[in-house]
């Protein structure tokens, strides 16, 4: 009986330690979003990220035509009721075609992200928490990418590895990674002396455990910050490639490319390059302004 009892109270008061995590986790995300709804620029960018997403999403149901079917009777036809943002020169709906081109942007910018995002995180925080030489090889490395223009790299990497939407996210990815690396090292070694490392050390925790148990809580909002931040360059950057002719090939819609066909259009179709243009605009800023606003909330030397 009394086994039982102290089994029954272990479990119990386990179930009420996890239902306080969650409660903890409930209203730290709930005081994060009134913070967020309380900045109005912040809140307009999420709003714009939130539509990104689902315009993306639900890209068959948004679009009404056909975004690759081409028809020269219909070429380079002004905005009208039928095609809402005019046609390309292929008689191409420009809306039917902005609307799949989020799914391009939005599939460039999540896989650059979940690539760089633990590449940067485990070269800055190795670097920092081991220090030395290893420190120094690393971070000097760090500086090699760091000391060119994103894009002129990014142009570099694309040539070198040919065009497609893959080897776009690839050069990309390899321009992004040197800023996370480069503020993973800076959190790590504000907390490499913290007591709480310390005692992980001195209870037989490797340097995994400490960096991925103790650490990435801790980095994790800069980083989250940075990467929020990131997002307009990495549109920008896919949108030039794209421009350029050395991302998204066609006839896979993406803004980029959907600016660069309609230069030569640009006198009598001002659509085909100002209603990407716009939307790339529009997406970048609302990026920044969620980073800035997450920046804000999210770090605790703010408070």
């Amino acid at each position: 009986m009394a086994t039982r009892y102290f089994n029954d109270l272990h479990n119990w008061l386990i179930n009420e330690e996890f239902s306080s995590m969650r409660q903890a986790r409930l209203h730290k995300a709930y005081v994060l979003w009134l913070s967020l709804i309380a900045n109005p620029l912040a809140f307009a960018g999420f709003l714009v990220v939130v539509g990104l997403v689902l315009v993306a999403t639900f890209a068959p149901l948004l679009a009404n035509h056909d975004p690759i079917l081409q028809d020269l009777t219909m070429a380079l036809k002004p905005p009208s009721a039928v095609n809402w943002f005019g046609t390309d020169e292929f008689g191409r709906d420009v809306y039917s075609r902005l609307v799949y081109g989020a799914r391009t942007t939005l599939y460039i910018s999540v896989l650059v992200t979940v690539i760089v995002a633990p590449i940067g995180f485990a070269i800055g925080a190795t670097a920092g928490y081991l220090g030395g030489w290893v420190d120094v090889v690393l971070m000097r490395i760090t500086d090699i990418f760091l000391s060119f223009p994103s894009l002129v790299l990014a142009l570099a990497f694309s040539a070198a590895l040919g065009p497609g939407i893959e080897n776009a996210v690839i050069a990309i990815a390899l321009t992004v990674w040197p800023p996370i690396a480069r503020l993973a090292r800076a959190e790590t070694l504000t907390f490499r002396a913290a007591d709480f490392v310390v005692a992980a050390e001195l209870q037989g925790a490797g340097m995994g455990r400490i960096l991925f148990r103790h650490i990435v809580p801790l980095c994790a909002p800069s980083i989250i910050i940075r990467l929020t931040l990131n997002m307009s360059s990495v549109i920008l950057t896919a949108a030039g490639l794209g421009f350029l002719g050395l991302g998204a090939q066609p006839p896979m819609p993406e803004w980029g490319a959907m600016a660069a066909s309609g230069r030569q259009y640009l006198l009598d179709a001002w659509w085909l390059t100002t209603v990407p243009g716009i939307a790339i605009l529009l997406v970048s800023l609302a990026f920044n302004l969620l980073g800035d606003g997450l920046r804000d909330i999210m770090d605790p030397r703010n408070a």
